[in-house]
């Protein structure tokens, strides 16, 4: 069992466990230890990270527990995080690191890593790198102690490659976009990207200060934007989050489309032009209902994981697909990036609207959902609510009341310290009813 990983590395509250500087160092000479390869030969690590205020402790305690160990340190600076699996893997490293907490708030951070093939990590590889910090590593003789240097085009590499997975005849002149970048690791690479493929652009949250990353902007509060976009007689607008790997698009009206209905379109259109890998997309067992059924209706397959886009992406790697996410808007695919890439794939939307002529509207409403709920409920250091009699209880009521007419699921979240209590049901008042119970028994038992 991993006690530090999470679904998505290594996540906390800056300056608390385990997101110190002193475990940084720790986290780091571990990776180092266990990606370094025989000795002799170039050993290089590349670090990203996002905009708030802690990166630049942990970029530097990171630096030092990777170079304590031989590691060459090669640092990107404010770089989305999909650059960090694009430039491990082109510039021949043995580890790429992100230090970010994606969505969260600026007072979190986290560290993700990549391997060599640009992928994140395997959870057996993060098993056996927190048996190493535990065990504790041994260090480098002075005279192979690593260096660290800095890589100043990182944002311009990233850049030629998201344009490069677009056709060569797409421009985008006459569109409007709204570009939400968070106050995050996009500020400048998305308005940039778009306004060198000819867009107009209006960009919002490009202001970054340490502290305002996901503040009231982002894919995870797209409102401002689609005030923006409404304001502005915009075409479309992009909302990405804080560290630019997922995307939220709003059409002309101001109505907000997730990662489910892109993907539908992204699916559909791949299907049409035979570029679906495997007649399958794959997504979490959050994605909706109503997108299986879209699926189904035109002959593909929704392949479902676990939540996480890095098991999405290791199905789509087992099972040989090209296109896959998660409904809160990481959208993968795998012919283009490593990891989920929300500059790419708002692209992608834009590009589809340049060659249908229709408008987002028309686009990013794929299916009608059905009905689907969701709850998060916050509990306390050492409390375990699921194993509570209560809420065992209340989940084997909810699943009772729903058999044959809509699904539950209950989950703990492995980025934030959250019960997710999702349901979905054509009966409103019955998926109501079920999500409330359990969210009652679960508030009760972390009271």
């Amino acid at each position: 069992m991993r006690k530090l990983f999470g679904t998505d590395g290594v996540r906390g509250t800056a300056n608390t466990h385990p997101m110190t500087a002193d475990m940084a160092l720790r986290i780091g000479a571990a990776a180092g230890r266990y990606f370094r390869r025989e000795a002799g030969g170039v050993h290089r690590v590349v670090i990203g990270k996002d905009t708030r205020l802690s990166g630049y402790m942990f970029e530097n305690a990171l630096t030092a527990g990777l170079t304590s160990t031989g590691m060459n340190v090669l640092l990107l600076g404010p770089v989305p995080t999909p650059a960090v699996g694009l430039m491990t893997r082109s510039m021949r490293a043995d580890l790429g690191v992100m230090i970010s907490a994606s969505h969260n708030p600026a007072e979190d951070n986290g560290i993700k890593f990549f391997g060599p093939d640009g992928f994140k990590l395997s959870d057996q590889a993060e098993i056996e790198i927190e048996a190493l910090i535990e065990a504790g590593v041994e260090p480098a003789q002075a005279g192979n102690i690593g260096r660290a240097k800095r890589i100043d085009d990182a944002r311009f590499r990233y850049g030629e490659r998201v344009k490069s997975s677009l056709p060569r005849d797409i421009r985008l002149e006459g569109l409007k976009v709204v570009v939400d970048c968070a106050n995050g690791a996009a500020h400048r690479a998305a308005p940039e990207i778009l306004w060198e493929l000819g867009a107009e652009v209006i960009a919002m949250g490009t202001s970054p200060d340490g502290t305002n990353i996901n503040r009231g902007c982002g894919s995870t509060q797209p409102q401002a934007a689609a005030e923006m976009v409404v304001a502005h007689g915009a075409h479309v607008g992009i909302c990405l989050d804080g560290d630019a790997d997922r995307v939220i698009v709003i059409d002309e009206n101001g109505a907000i489309a997730d990662g489910d209905q892109l993907m539908a379109l992204l699916a559909a259109r791949w299907s049409e032009a035979g570029q679906l890998a495997g007649g399958a997309l794959v997504a979490t067992v959050m994605s909706n209902l109503g997108l299986e059924r879209f699926l189904q209706d035109r002959g593909l397959r929704l392949e479902r994981t676990a939540v996480g886009d890095r098991y999405v992406v290791e199905a789509m790697r087992a099972g040989g697909f090209n296109l896959g996410g998660e409904q809160s808007g990481h959208i993968v695919m795998s012919d283009y990036a490593t990891t989920g890439d929300g500059l790419m794939a708002g692209l992608h939307v834009l590009a589809a609207m340049v060659q249908t002529g229709q408008a987002a509207s028309q686009l990013v409403r794929q299916f009608d959902p059905v009905p689907q709920l969701l709850k998060n409920v916050r509990f306390g250091a050492g409390q375990t609510p699921l194993e509570e009699t209560g809420v065992q209880d209340a989940i084997r009521d909810a699943e009772v009341a729903l058999n044959g007419q809509g699904r539950l699921l209950i989950r703990k979240s492995g980025t934030e310290p959250l019960i997710r209590v999702m349901a979905e049901c054509e009966d409103d008042a019955l998926l109501m009813r079920t999500v409330d119970q359990v969210v009652e028994a679960v508030e009760a038992a972390t009271a």
